[in-house]
């Protein structure tokens, strides 16, 4: 028996591989390079003009982050950022705009169920786990530098 599972699943997945278009891999790290590179100099941008109109320190690095996550989540409520997203993959995802679009696609998705049960709710349902999980690891690795005494 377990030998015809074997056989049929490698009949199945070469099925399911004659209809999968192949993976063209640079192309797609080229255009998430490109893409996240391009978000990056945005910031970068934001920077420099805060820098010289005089922020400095803690201060310009949350106003830039600010208006990282405003852009990003304006774009995601004009529905430009999904069409970045499907064509630059992760290179929209991994900045901070990848971030503030995981929050504010299922408010926007969910909107029709109220504010309450449907903005509120379901607003970190993408970016809740990833705020518990880098929460706790922070903790994790803020309280064993703690024990060591680093």
């Amino acid at each position: 028996m377990n030998g015809e599972n074997k056989y049929c699943n490698r009949n199945y997945l070469n099925y399911v591989d004659a209809f999968d278009p192949p993976t063209k891999h640079f192309k797609t790290c080229a255009r998430a390079f490109l893409v996240g590179g391009f978000i990056c100099t945005i910031g970068q941008f934001f920077r420099y003009m805060l820098e010289f109109a005089g922020l400095t320190g803690d201060m310009l690095a949350g106003a830039v982050s600010a208006m990282l996550i405003f852009l990003g989540t304006l774009l995601t409520g004009l529905g430009v950022y999904d069409r970045i997203g499907k064509n630059a993959g992760a290179g929209s995802i991994v900045p901070i705009t990848g971030f503030a679009n995981s929050v504010a696609s299922p408010a926007i998705e969910f909107k029709t169920e109220g504010y309450v049960y449907g903005m509120a709710a379901k607003m970190f349902v993408v970016a809740g786990p990833i705020l518990v999980f880098g929460v706790s690891a922070g903790a994790a690795v803020g309280l064993l530098y703690f024990l060591i005494g680093l």
